[in-house]
């Protein structure tokens, strides 16, 4: 079978880290590893040789917020990667905070990581993705921000922020099947990463990264022989 280059974000810890390791390790996959701190995408690099010594593994340290994307496909070109099977937008912000206290300013530090990032990743992305023979898109996002599911307090920049991605991905799943593209939202329940345990310290989730992990790894790259524009709930608690 041919090797699989998936690129995904928020790779040096939690979800992301364990994803890109299971991604490189159990299904062989060249692995394009993006995330803001150097030290622990290394950390990666250095566990999936450990783990696998043939493994593929590059690694950009790359600001969402920062909004110079063009270094992404820069990166790509100089390291000529032509083809994206799968993207996976694992990266986001999570701010608790009441909303009669949030700022401006802590809208739009959501808002520019978890949607408006997104979206200019995945714009960047599309001419990679589109040479596959079929790609995907995978959009991590959260139950909290899937309509009718409970919600919770604090979180309405978050989880508003997230709902939006849920409706991108239905949009772009349209838009993108010409392209063979696929796009599916993947709307997690409360796992127990660094994200959650500063937002809520005194909160820990039964779910680990790892496990999770196990099926975001399989979903990107199978998923999309049965779903397209879906967003699917991953949980057994709804944080």
């Amino acid at each position: 079978m041919e090797m699989k280059t998936v690129l995904i974000t928020g790779a040096s810890n939690g979800i992301g880290y364990h994803t890109a390791l299971q991604l490189a390790v159990k299904h062989g996959c060249r692995i394009i590893a993006l995330a803001r701190s150097r030290e622990n995408l290394e950390q990666l690099k250095t566990e999936i040789s450990k783990q696998h010594a043939g493994a593929e593994v590059l690694s950009l340290c790359f600001d969402l917020s920062s909004g110079n994307f063009n270094l992404v496909t820069d990166f790509l070109r100089i390291n000529k990667i032509a083809v994206l099977d799968g993207l996976i937008n694992n990266a986001g912000l999570l701010i608790n905070k009441p909303f009669e206290e949030l700022t401006e300013g802590d809208w739009l530090a959501i808002y520019k990581v978890n949607i408006i990032g997104v979206a200019s990743l995945i714009k960047v992305c599309i001419p990679f993705l589109a040479k596959s023979t079929h790609a995907q898109i995978v959009n991590i996002s959260s139950n909290g921000g899937v309509q009718g599911t409970q919600k919770f307090s604090g979180l309405s920049a978050y989880s508003s922020s997230k709902g939006a991605l849920s409706i991108l991905t239905e949009c772009l799943a349209e838009e993108l099947k010409s392209k063979n593209i696929s796009v599916n939202c993947l709307a997690l329940g409360a796992v127990n990463t660094e994200m959650l345990q500063q937002a809520f310290p005194n909160y820990t989730a039964e779910m680990q990264p790892s496990e999770m992990a196990e099926y975001i790894s399989w979903f990107s790259l199978y998923g999309h022989r049965f779903f397209n524009g879906k967003i699917l709930p991953v949980t057994t608690s709804q944080v």
